[in-house]
């Protein structure tokens, strides 16, 4: 196996990281309390990846990290032109996830459209959810931005779950797939009521 590096970085909601390999970026972080417990669960996801040193990093590195820092500030970038190397994993997830990194900001899907732009039915939802829950790149594979069906909030695996869910979500100003914009779009949203 290849030597995968990472780096630790600070944003608006946490401590997060991104992991590389020879092939491109194949993890990502967020958000932590403190950079003893990202270190700690880095190391649990990706053992043997080694703290990259700042003069170290790839361009596509200290690119992705300064979009990922800008997003979370609130920025309106785009991230899903960030290389990513998603070799090795099951190809319906790699299917999932190239829809959901074509959400733009913004804007959600449920997991039953991602899984109709698949080519699935829509009973396929939960496969769909089970991929995105597995996914190993959040942000850069924007998972946060799929809901459940009727505005229900699906889960969420990074620390603080659903609340960290809505939190990037309010961060990108964000509207269900059929909602129209609103008089009060320019207005931080408020965590939704859980479902």
């Amino acid at each position: 196996m290849a030597t995968r590096a990472h780096i630790l970085f600070d944003t608006a909601i946490g401590a997060c990281a991104l992991v590389w390999g020879p092939d491109g970026i194949v993890g990502a972080q967020l958000p932590e309390d403190d950079a003893g417990r990202a270190e700690a669960r880095l190391a649990r996801r990706f053992p043997g990846a080694l703290a990259a040193a700042e003069h170290d990093l790839p361009p596509v590195i200290t690119e992705a990290r300064a979009r990922i820092r800008a997003l979370m500030a609130g920025a309106a970038v785009d991230i899903a032109d960030i290389p990513l190397d998603l070799s090795g994993l099951d190809a319906f997830a790699v299917r999932v996830y190239a829809v959901t990194r074509a959400i733009p900001r913004g804007e959600t899907l449920t997991y039953g459209t991602v899984a109709g732009r698949i080519g699935a039915s829509k009973e396929a939802a939960r496969a769909v959810g089970q991929a995105l829950g597995n996914n190993p790149i959040p942000i850069l594979i924007p998972c946060h931005r799929v809901l459940a069906a009727r505005g229900g909030t699906g889960g969420f695996s990074a620390r603080g779950g659903i609340d960290t869910k809505f939190r990037i979500l309010a961060i990108e100003q964000a509207r269900t797939e059929n909602e129209p914009p609103g008089l009060f779009d320019q207005l931080p949203l408020a965590i939704k009521p859980r479902n």
